[in-house]
């Protein structure tokens, strides 16, 4: 036989036989004789390099080892879930999504909610090219190379699949895989693991793929994104993926109501111990992916999907102490220091207790013995106290008054939860907090600079607010402890490099408060430049898109505070861009300013996405539902009657798609 075709009628045997294991839980042939016929493909590869197959199943045995993690942007964000707790919650969510889609039915798939490492995989012509964690939504990092040794990731796709897409899922670790782990490590003297989900994570930035190949990880697929997947529903979705080589857990159910959405959510709180992987709620959503589409997103979430959480796990310990942490807003924040306690796989020293208002209505003091669960199974928190066990001499507990850092009178203004402390240019914590989210991730991204080092260059006088990060030297960096030259190269580098950041995260940036990665967007697309949001009147600022009186109120305080003033004056002269870029102003106008469009429907000539895009850009605004305050409904084919109907009643215009782009 030709040697060519051996070695690739070998790699599809193989693929084959993977497939059958490890996603059908199926296998053909035993483990020793796949291991022989991956021997014997592994030998004719070293022989015949010309042959070379980045798909080929001897990929997954690993040896690549990579240094660093480059950092990539994913093409379609990774949005987080809004959470429910009850049926109430689901019912509220319901009703929610019947106001935006009418009179229209609609079916929900449910998934269980799998306890991993989020994973976007990217595929093209049906062979994995790219894996990227989920990071902060926006980006994440490039792990592929550790991802091809899961043998429940198909590197080469079977069937009708759409040409490019990214699909999602759940990098988890079984339970039995986990134990046998951590049997072998307490047998080597090693302290062993945790918990799965942390392990499965960890798993992911080791640097030796080989290492990585060894664990028995698994990846779990939920999820399709892309530009014409052919695809209708979210219950065809993980049909199709399981026809293309996906791991695609069978569990999944369609129902027509919040009472079946319940039944499915009841029985697998129930039966969810006996699954062979954690998981820590069920997924519910809107099936049909027109509905998706027209529901559409908030800024963190979809509207289109919410996660029943199952009832966290209780414990109760002592609370030895109440602390009080200062934010980099100088909003105070009391802690819980407790006595450590297991609690859902993980030891807890510490919870927050939010705001004066919660220690007093739970009456929480020091020496109680308190119950402790995670909120969604993550942040742990106090929900109450055993007043059977409070001490005889317990005393109530009585808020600070003062900043525990700088000793400044706190404040507490009418409505708001929580107090602050007003020394907002000399309370430590505020000025190092406020150049941590200067140089953070989705603000400026400064490489080379990480907190502990902002706090070091504070303490040792080099800089006192985040302007004064661009006039560091190599020279004043060297003498610091774990400075080494490299490292001072790369810091200085990577400030320098930060110049050429967007104006709109430049916004974010400055921390102003209330303002978020969305209003700063929001913000520079209808200014455009920060000499003109600067002299912007609260009533101009509340005509923006979603800015309101507390946003407005903010801005202008901000830009009225000489400080501030002076530091974007610094910033300007260092080059940080402090306006829309030329080629983000070439596609903006002010057309359609004070104009509302709500959008509904599928459209040929741009995609909805675009077409909401093009109306911000143009000045107007994009609203969810139809009200009086609407300005024209652009409708699409397959577009709810409801909406029509609603829009005829109000006498609010209806346009097609080519009518819209003749206004622009």
């Amino acid at each position: 036989m030709n040697i060519e075709i051996k070695i690739k009628a070998l790699r599809d045997e193989l693929r084959e036989h993977n497939y059958n294991y490890y996603v059908l839980d199926n296998p053909s042939i035993s483990d020793y004789e796949f291991d022989m016929k991956l021997k014997e493909l592994q030998d004719l590869e070293t022989k015949h390099p010309e042959y070379f197959d980045e798909s080929s199943p001897t990929i997954r045995v690993g040896g690549m080892v990579t240094k660093h993690f480059e950092t990539v942007v994913h093409e379609h964000r990774m949005y987080s879930l809004d959470n429910s707790y009850s049926k109430e919650d689901l019912e509220d969510w319901e009703k929610r999504i019947q106001r935006n889609l009418g009179d229209a039915p609609v079916s929900y798939t449910c998934e269980l909610k799998y306890d991993g490492a989020s994973i976007s995989i990217t595929y093209e012509n049906g062979k994995l090219v790219r894996a990227v964690t989920r990071g902060d939504g926006f980006q994440g990092d490039d792990v592929t190379t550790n991802i091809k040794t899961i043998k429940s990731v198909p590197l080469k796709l079977k069937g009708d699949y759409p040409k490019k897409f990214d699909i999602r899922g759940e990098i988890v670790l079984p339970f039995e895989g986990f134990t046998k782990m951590n049997e072998e490590r307490i047998a080597n003297g090693e302290e062993p693991y945790m918990n799965p989900r942390n392990t499965a994570s960890g798993s992911l930035k080791l640097q030796d793929s080989a290492l990585v190949a060894q664990r028995p990880l698994e990846c779990l697929l939920y999820s399709i994104v892309g530009k014409e997947t052919g695809i209708s529903t979210q219950f065809e979705m993980l049909e199709k993926a399981r026809e293309w080589g996906f791991k695609v857990p069978t569990v999944a159910k369609l129902c027509k109501n919040t009472q079946e959405v319940m039944d499915f959510v009841e029985h697998w709180d129930v039966n969810r111990h006996s699954l062979p992987y954690e998981t820590d709620g069920v997924v519910v959503k809107v099936n049909t992916i027109q509905h998706q589409e027209e529901l559409g997103f908030t800024a963190k979430s979809p509207r289109w999907a919410m996660a029943y959480k199952f009832k966290a796990e209780q414990v109760f310990t002592v609370l030895n102490e109440i602390t009080y942490q200062v934010g980099r807003t100088g909003a105070i924040t009391p802690v819980a220091n407790l006595q450590p306690v297991l609690l859902a796989g993980t030891t807890v020293k510490r919870a927050s207790l939010h705001n004066a208002g919660q220690i007093e209505k739970l009456d929480i003091r020091e020496g109680d013995t308190v119950f402790v669960e995670k909120g969604g199974e993550i942040i742990p928190k106090i929900i109450g106290v055993d007043l059977s066990k409070r001490p005889n001499d317990s005393k109530p507990t009585e808020y600070i008054s003062e900043c525990p850092e700088c000793h400044t009178s706190l404040i507490r203004t009418p409505g708001d939860a929580k107090h602050y402390c007003p020394n907002e240019y000399g309370c430590p914590p505020q000025i190092t907090g406020r150049i941590q989210h200067y140089i953070s991730r989705k603000a400026m991204d400064i490489e080379g600079l990480g907190g502990e080092t902002v706090e070091l260059l504070f303490k040792e006088g080099l800089i006192n607010d985040y302007a004064d990060l661009y006039e560091l030297t190599k020279e004043q960096l060297l003498p610091l402890e774990r400075m080494a030259e490299k490292s001072a190269e790369n810091l200085i580098q990577g400030v320098a490099d930060s110049i050429k950041v967007p104006f709109e995260r430049v916004l974010f940036a400055l921390g102003i408060r209330y303002v978020g990665e969305t209003v700063a967007k929001k913000l520079a697309n209808a200014y455009k430049a920060i000499d003109a949001l600067m002299v912007a009147t609260k009533e101009e600022l509340i005509s923006v898109d979603e800015i309101g009186d507390r946003i407005a109120e903010s801005v202008v305080d901000f830009f009225q505070n000489p400080k501030n003033l002076d530091a974007i004056s610094r910033l300007r002269e260092k080059g940080v861009q402090m306006e829309l870029s030329a080629e983000k102003l070439q596609n903006q106008t002010d057309i359609l300013k004070g104009t509302t469009f709500v959008v509904s429907g599928v459209f040929e000539t741009v995609s909805r996405d675009e077409l909401k895009k093009l109306i911000e850009d143009n000045g107007g605004k994009v609203g969810s539902s139809i009200s009086s305050k609407t300005g024209y409904l652009v409708a699409g084919d397959k577009m709810g009657p409801s909406k029509r109907t609603k829009a005829e009643s109000l006498g609010i215009p209806i346009i097609t798609e080519q009518e819209f782009l003749a206004m622009i």
